[in-house]
């Protein structure tokens, strides 16, 4: 795709949504990076839906290794891997505590050293909690660039490289989130709407359906 066509691919997707941001319900850094570890292989509301009592007790790395183990498997136990989950929160809130001063740090390689911490998870913390031009591909985020031929890749390292190369400074902030919820709920991944898919036109996607 090439770039005044990028340009008017994010417009459109800004012009529907123009004030993107995630659907993930959190209060400050450290609880956003909680509920993006929470929310692999979930749905954004069924994360919610377990955090929401969590999040009233627990805001912070110290309250959650008060909480305990334990008690946190409580709160999550409708989460998928939710054993592996609550050791990894355990874990990275006991060392955000000894070598961060409590604090969710605002750099990939040291968000990345934590448990259960991937690229994609630091991507989501780093644009959502701080503003940075970063951009974190899930599988929606995946298969829109794919289709649409805006950034097509075998991986989803691959797909992010050419979305950081393709995608203009001032819709760098708000790529990930325009992506995210159009393929969450336009371009899906069984049943894609396309007969109302604002971004259609520039769509590669062969199986299309007509208006």
């Amino acid at each position: 795709m090439k770039s005044a066509a990028v340009d008017l691919f994010f417009a459109t997707l800004a012009k529907e949504r123009p004030m993107p941001k995630s659907e993930l319900a959190f209060i400050n850094p450290y609880t956003l990076l909680v509920a993006v570890v929470l929310s692999a292989q979930m749905t954004d509301v069924g994360v919610n839906k377990a955090t929401k009592p969590l999040f009233k007790k627990v805001k912070t790395p110290k309250a959650m290794l008060a909480l305990g183990y334990e008690a946190l498997r409580e709160h999550i136990k409708s989460i998928n891997l939710l054993n592996n989950k609550a050791k990894n929160i355990i874990a990275l809130s006991a060392i955000l505590i000894e070598k961060h001063g409590g604090q969710v740090p605002q750099d990939r390689d040291s968000l990345m050293a934590l448990p259960g911490v991937g690229r994609k998870t630091a991507n989501v913390v780093l644009n959502v909690a701080f503003g940075e031009q970063t951009i974190a591909v899930d599988t929606h985020v995946f298969r829109v660039a794919n289709r649409t031929g805006l950034a097509p890749g075998k991986t989803p390292d691959e797909v992010e490289e050419k979305l950081l190369r393709v995608v203009p400074d001032k819709w760098r902030e708000g790529a990930h989130h325009w992506l995210i919820l159009h393929g969450r709920y336009v371009c899906k991944a069984r049943k894609p709407d396309c007969a109302h898919c604002v971004v259609r036109r520039w769509c590669a996607f062969e199986d299309k359906t007509k208006p």
